[in-house]
């Protein structure tokens, strides 16, 4: 027995002892993975989820399941570290990356309703240890904490790379005045005039809350949102404590390396600095639900969280995205090493939280999303379906061959009787069927791969706005 199936022997004879109306949803994320592409007129196949954490070389995958309101189930699964051979556990601590954001929104929202700040002010009026430099854009329209909270101040960096733990580490001001490793954050259009994910836009929200209140900002944090809803694993001290890290994931790479120093400091806290676990995370979802149904008023009262969960013009939020359908608020995460997301109901009592220690991680969250929906009936998550177009052996043998991606190496494509096979340095083999005679598409992720034709020979292929060439035989 290898390692990762005693992890899975032990986490299946765990749930032998749970409620029988929802072990069979655990059975089934452990059991009958749903995929995120299904063939039309094909059977669906499943998987395993120790067979789907291997392929993507995810060695720990963290849930918890929101039901009635309430944390239903949470596990953790597969190796927290590695080398160390420390199994993941419902407690492990993930880092929460860009989920971090709609967290810190709750306390600068906390701010709003305790009438320390207002939304629509200029945030230079409050600002005193910094100031957003003053410009033609910022003449238009002041830079705000609505605009900032939505992605809309106009302001710079999108994410932060965070630093090596041995790093030297910019202060938040160090930060905002580009001394890190990421530029300056500054105002380069107008505000209001697009939507712009920004990272930096946070950094200031960090940078405001902590001159408003004359607190670090990991103890306004603790003190205005992780306290008071019982966010108890929680944390967003950074670099963590050395007294907690044998509480946490090491954060690995898409080919199964561990990251150097096992995870990486970010002194950008309010957009990616968050320590926590999926069922801490369940329990932000589940209090912004309570007090937008007004049965809570831990944070907000209902008339701030209704204002949290309406979407602008962009679909956003004062924090969370909001789902096109307007059903659902929701936050996905990358740092180095680390993948997670959570949903949650606007009008309604259920959601699920997903954490992985890996850059690989997307597609299995992806994967247990799609099952969570399938067993519980749940809407917005679904595999994508494709159909199959009956291309000839001689265009299939003209796409075979070597091609060269920039920063991913040589991928070499073969044909079979129905498709092509691509070798993918990290990734090993990926199955890709036609849609046309151009389009494939891999049946592992439904990622879509265009042939381009120069001349009559082919050249290449573009995937993700990237382009592969063909190299000469």
């Amino acid at each position: 027995m290898n390692r990762l199936t005693a992890v899975f022997a032990f986490a299946l004879l765990a749930c032998a002892g749970q409620e029988p109306d929802y072990e069979p949803h655990i059975l089934a994320v452990e059991n009958a993975l749903q995929p995120t592409v299904v063939i039309s007129g094909e059977p669906v196949e499943t998987a395993t989820l120790a067979e789907r954490m291997e392929r993507h070389k995810v060695p720990a995958v963290s849930i918890a399941v929101i039901n009635g309101g309430a944390i239903e189930w949470a596990r953790a699964y597969g190796m927290a570290d590695v080398e160390e051979q420390r199994p993941a556990t419902a407690r492990t601590l993930f880092q929460a990356a860009s989920i971090s954001k709609p967290v810190a929104a709750l306390a600068a929202l906390k701010f709003v309703r305790d009438g320390a700040l207002q939304l629509d002010q200029n945030v230079n009026d409050v600002l005193t240890s910094w100031k957003i430099p003053e410009n033609e854009h910022t003449a238009v329209k002041p830079v705000t904490l609505r605009g900032l909270l939505t992605h809309s101040a106009g302001t710079t960096v999108s994410g932060f790379p965070g630093y090596e733990r041995d790093d030297s580490i910019p202060s938040t001001i160090g930060v905002l005045d580009g001394e890190g490793n990421t530029v300056p954050i500054r105002v380069d259009i107008d505000p209001g005039s697009q939507w712009r994910y920004s990272g930096g836009g946070y950094t200031v929200v960090q940078q405001l809350l902590t001159d408003v209140a004359g607190k670090p900002f990991p103890q306004i944090m603790q003190e205005t949102v992780l306290g008071p809803i019982g966010m108890r694993e929680s944390t967003y001290e950074q670099p963590l404590p050395e007294p907690r890290w044998a509480d946490a994931a090491t954060a690995y790479r898409e080919d199964g390396t561990a990251v150097e120093g096992k995870w990486h400091v970010y002194p950008e806290m309010a957009a990616a600095g968050l320590w926590t676990t999926p069922s801490d995370l369940a329990r932000f979802a589940i209090e912004v639900q309570k007090e937008y149904a007004g049965t809570s008023e831990t944070v907000l009262s209902a008339d701030m969280a209704r204002q949290m969960l309406t979407p602008d013009g962009n679909s956003w939020g004062l924090g969370p995205p909001i789902s096109g359908d307007g059903e659902r608020f929701s936050h996905g995460g990358s740092n180095e090493g680390f993948r997670c997301y959570f949903f949650a109901t606007i009008d309604g009592d259920h959601g699920a939280v997903v954490m992985t220690n890996s850059d690989s991680g997307g597609e299995l969250m992806n994967e247990i999303l799609i099952t969570l929906a399938k067993e519980y009936g749940w809407s917005g998550y679904e595999p994508v379906e494709k159909t199959v177009a009956a291309v000839s052996p001689g265009l299939l043998g003209e796409y075979a061959g070597r091609y060269e991606l920039e920063e991913l190496g040589v991928i070499t494509l073969e044909a079979d009787e129905r498709g092509l096979w691509a070798d993918v340095p990290t990734m090993g083999r990926v199955e890709l069927l036609p849609e046309s005679d151009t389009e494939f598409f891999s049946r592992e992720d439904g990622t879509k791969i265009t042939f381009r034709r120069e001349d009559g020979r082919v050249v290449g292929f573009t995937v993700e706005n990237a382009f592969a060439r063909k190299l000469d035989e």
